[in-house]
């Protein structure tokens, strides 16, 4: 027998798409009402960003797919307010983009639909920060393995 999992949240399903300079945010609220706009990679954007979610009458479950390292500021600091941070895999996001608009095309309003889509069916990952749980020593040995082997390969 299958385990059957309730995909359903009662609260606010907010899709991130990362970017170096500026993210952009997709809310789709209780009541199917979506609103997007963009928050800046920096700190006053994040403290208005986290003023907002606070200012939502329910909670909030956070999904994004990373691009190198510029999840992480926006990531820690949603963990630390509190919040469900979920991770979107590149492929996935990739595979649903092509199933959902019969297209390899990519932008930014296009795939912050495709990671809610993926949030709101449940295929996402809990997020883990390495900072929080410890494994920031592995991620960045791992990070300059894949250099190494980048180097050697050109």
């Amino acid at each position: 027998m299958t385990m059957s999992i309730d995909t359903t949240h009662p609260g606010y399903l907010i899709a991130i798409d990362i970017a170096k300079a500026r993210h952009d945010v997709l809310v789709k609220y209780p009541s199917g009402r979506l609103q997007s706009f963009r928050v800046a990679n920096n700190g006053e954007d994040f403290d208005r960003f986290c003023a907002f979610l606070k200012s939502l009458d329910g909670p909030c479950r956070i999904a994004f797919e990373p691009t190198a390292d510029y999840h992480r500021p926006l990531a820690w600091r949603l963990i630390q307010e509190g919040h469900e941070v979920c991770l979107a895999s590149s492929l996935a996001c990739a595979r649903a983009r092509e199933a959902m608009f019969n297209s390899r095309d990519k932008n930014d309003p296009k795939d912050t639909r495709v990671i809610l889509h993926l949030l709101e069916t449940g295929i996402v990952q809990h997020y883990h920060d390495p900072m929080v749980h410890g494994i920031h020593d592995l991620q960045e040995l791992a990070n300059t393995y894949s250099v190494i082997v980048h180097r050697r390969a050109q």
